[in-house]
Formats: C-alpha cells, sequence, structure tokens
C-alpha cells in the first residue's frame, strides 16, 4: 500500500473525511485550510515528516520508531 492510500484509509478508519481532518489542521497547527494543497501533498509524496507528525497527531495516532 503506498502512504497516500495509507493515509487516507486510517482517516477513513476514524470515521473523518479529509475536510474534517484539515480543519483540526487549520486550528492547531495553522495548516493550509486548501483541500488540494493537501491531497496534492499526498499524491506527489511530498508530505514532510513534522507534516506526517502533526496529521498523525489530529487523527489520533503516534508515530512509533520500532527496530526491525
Amino acid at each position: 500500500m503506498d502512504i497516500r492510500n495509507e493515509i487516507k484509509s486510517h482517516i477513513v478508519r476514524e470515521g473523518l473525511t479529509i475536510k474534517e481532518v484539515i480543519t483540526r489542521l487549520v486550528l492547531r497547527y495553522g495548516w493550509s485550510a486548501s483541500v488540494s494543497n493537501f491531497t496534492g501533498k499526498l499524491r506527489r509524496g511530498t508530505l514532510t515528516y513534522r507534516e506526517a507528525k502533526e496529521l498523525a497527531d489530529v487523527i489520533g495516532y503516534d508515530i512509533i520508531w520500532k527496530k526491525q
């Protein structure tokens, strides 16, 4: 599964829409309110690590580093 689909599946699993997630990101972290900016980052694979951590936070996840 690619990162875009993995992120979208976590959003859906939490019963949220992309718009709801973006609203949370805007309020908590000052992200752009543009849905197309967010989906473009997912499509291009240009989401930064900081953005991934903030995204995980607003949907109720932690990013865990685990030794293989």
